[in-house]
């Protein structure tokens, strides 16, 4: 436009992106908020995330500390310490949110349990110590006309368990057997040309009578995942559907802990949030 400058004096020319930063370093400070007081004369501005030091009042801390990392509580970890290490006074991982690796409790059958199911267990728990691994797992489904992949047994020992020990006991495996049973007649009913295989709209659908709504967005990416052809078929055969199924179930499991008052959103330390994704990431 005429009459506006067409060159910059300072060098920094406008919509330019500022100087990158290193990952979770503090952001360069800003300006005062316009109506704060100015500091006194000749000051140097605090570091950004500093409380401001009042002239008037005695200084509780002689010496200038940076501001805590994204992800680690309040006081400042030493140089060279691991990014979101515990902090002294804060919680280990796995003392507020509870270890994945927690040992199991020793259970029994629930009464009225199919004689069927407890000699499956019965079967595969070969060293008689009240648990199967997830080897003995995946063979014990074989019985039952199932066919998973470890990792789709791993990701059942963890939502029926709660922990990543990949041990399974009793009352565990009977939840695990009569869910497989519920959910094979769902994947059964939205199958409807008998294909083996549901596409997207029987996926939304199937989900939903679980329980689970989700958006457009989110149903095509759990297609895209899914779907042995890598999305090319847009369709789930069972053994992922099962895998499919789990996932939603146990992400929107931990997101409902946390929405307490179940308005669909809610909010994670860096802590949880880790703990909440990654059992499902390395399973």
């Amino acid at each position: 436009m005429s009459g506006y400058p067409q060159n910059n004096p300072s060098g920094y020319n406008y919509g330019a992106p500022p100087p990158a930063q290193p990952y979770g370093a503090p952001p360069p400070a800003q300006p005062a908020p316009y109506g704060a007081q100015p500091g006194p004369y000749g000051s140097q501005p605090a570091p950004y995330g500093q409380p401001q030091h009042d002239p008037n009042k005695p200084a509780k801390n002689q010496h200038n500390q940076p501001s805590a990392p994204y992800g680690a509580p309040g006081q400042a970890p030493a140089p060279g310490a691991p990014y979101a290490q515990p902090q002294p006074g804060y919680p280990a991982p796995g003392g507020s949110y509870g270890s994945p690796f927690a040992s199991l409790v020793p259970s029994n059958f629930p009464p009225g349990t199919d004689p069927n199911v407890i000699s499956t267990f019965q079967m595969a728990d070969r060293d008689g110590s009240g648990f199967i691994d997830d080897l003995e797992l995946q063979k014990a489904l074989t019985t039952y006309r199932e066919s998973f992949s470890l990792r789709t047994v791993h990701l059942l020992m963890y939502l029926f368990t709660n922990s990543n020990t990949r041990k399974i006991g009793p009352k565990e495996f009977t939840s695990v057997y009569y869910s497989l049973q519920s959910w094979r007649a769902i994947f059964e009913k939205n199958d409807r040309d008998r294909s083996g295989k549901i596409d997207a709209s029987e996926l939304r659908e199937a989900l939903m009578s679980l329980g689970f709504v989700v958006s457009p967005v989110v149903l095509d990416l759990l297609v895209s995942k899914f779907d042995k052809t890598g999305g090319r078929n847009k369709a789930i055969e069972y053994d992922n559907f099962i895998e499919c199924c789990l996932t939603v179930k146990g992400l929107t499991e931990k997101f409902k802990e946390k929405d307490t008052a179940y308005m669909g959103s809610a909010t994670f330390t860096y802590e949880a949030f880790m703990l909440t994704v990654l059992p499902f990431l390395i399973a």
